[in-house]
């Protein structure tokens, strides 16, 4: 039996912790916060998006970020186990459009308290309100940490699950990559992904509030190469865009430092411009009386049928029967590539997770032990691993944690 430290009380951290003690071993858990889990209560907007039901390669590929260093932890505990694990602490679970998991009741909270549970069921003992300042070596292998308030605990192995620095007010704030350099560690540039996108257009903040379902996107470079595209739900704010498709977006444009990209908006995707063209005639047809500006009714949500009539330079009291054939074309290319330039990215803090991190160069895959300490080991968002939404940042989290508590 060995006394272990975890530090942070997160996804990764829980999971590290239950693994570990359950294993037999006596395990403090430190955590700044007064409550566990205090993310993980507020992820997939307070429903928590726990994994996903696809296959390990397709799970690999929606790892941007070192996604290969994760075969090793995803055979050990995979997205499948991720949801036994859950089902068999209580937690029943859905699975929704794109292999989405989520708890049957749609509370977060279910998910982390079956988290610390966990720890707690198997004797681990979480220690709230204790902040870590420094971890502990002598000749190169761990021997305890250094709280806040000058305590020291003394430790054969440390778990590190800090987390990134998205999301600060959860406790994540960067301690771990901190003490990791300390310790002679590698740290990657921290940078946000999975993040809102700022743009440069005044018409977007006109927007503000407006959801779009159902639309489809793409981005392209400066020189019109594309870059990304998906399908789903998108939201207008008074800075720029967010919603599932712009997070996933996100992550595509981060070498180009999310700027210089345009992001287009096709608001008609089930139609081509031929179809949609004929749908329009028909409407023009139905309102050839009427106004342009109150023509569109059945073509947008009210609150963007003033930007559109805007952006297409068509007047507005011009009546329909007098729009031209050129004028119509033009306004199906609009619907179908209706452009804003993205300007940056929202600050990280705003972020889902971090990139970069920890780097995994330093790290054994199969037991997530550093190749630096020995009985140092890095588990969750602190590593220089990041995901696409769809539940697979969170597997990625429970799948370290459980390894590197299966290995100490």
């Amino acid at each position: 039996m060995k006394k272990v430290g975890v530090i942070g009380a997160g996804a990764a951290g829980l999971m590290a912790a239950g693994r570990a003690a359950e294993r037999g071993h006596r395990v403090l858990v430190f955590e700044k916060n007064d409550i566990a889990g205090k993310k993980v209560r507020i992820t997939g907007k307070g429903r928590c998006n726990i994994t996903n039901t696809c296959d390990i390669d397709t799970f690999i590929s929606n790892v941007p970020g070192n996604g290969r260093f994760l075969y090793s932890s995803l055979y050990t505990f995979s997205n499948a186990q991720t949801m036994d694990f859950f089902e068999g602490r209580g937690v029943p679970i859905k699975i929704e459009r794109g292999g989405r998991v989520f708890p049957a009741s749609d509370k977060a909270k279910d998910a982390a308290d079956a988290l610390r549970d966990y720890v707690i069921q198997n004797k681990g003992k979480i220690l709230y309100h204790s902040l870590v300042k420094e971890i502990l070596i002598k000749d190169d292998s761990v021997t305890g940490v250094k709280l806040k308030d000058g305590t020291v605990e003394s430790l054969d192995a440390v778990i590190v699950a800090t987390g990134g620095v998205s999301y600060s007010g959860t406790g994540s704030t960067g301690e771990g990559h901190e003490m990791a350099r300390k310790l002679g560690h590698t740290v990657t540039d921290l940078k946000p992904s999975l993040v809102p996108l700022n743009t440069k257009e005044e018409w977007v903040r006109e927007l503000q509030g407006l959801s779009l379902k159902n639309v489809a996107i793409y981005l392209s470079d400066k020189r019109g190469k594309r870059i990304y595209d998906d399908f789903g739900e998108m939201m207008f704010t008074h800075f720029g865009v967010t919603g599932p498709v712009i997070l996933s977006a996100s992550r595509h444009i981060m070498k180009y430092d999310y700027k210089n990209v345009y992001l287009s908006i096709d608001l008609k995707p089930a139609l081509d411009e031929n179809k949609l063209d004929s749908r329009l005639q028909r409407d023009f047809v139905k309102y050839s009386r009427k106004q342009f500006k109150n023509s569109l009714n059945e073509l947008f949500p009210n609150l963007l049928i003033p930007v559109m009539v805007k952006l297409s330079r068509i007047p507005p009291d011009k009546p329909v029967h007098q729009i031209s054939r050129e004028e119509r074309l033009a306004f199906v290319k609009l619907m179908k590539n209706l452009t804003c330039e993205i300007s940056g990215s929202r600050p990280i803090d705003e972020a889902i997770v971090t990139a970069g991190g920890v780097s995994v160069k330093e790290i054994e895959p199969s037991t997530m032990e550093s190749r630096i300490i020995k009985g140092l080991y890095f588990a969750g968002e602190v590593l220089d691993v990041d995901a696409y939404t769809g539940g697979f940042n969170l597997t990625v989290a429970f799948s370290t944690g459980y390894t590197a508590g299966n290995s100490v």
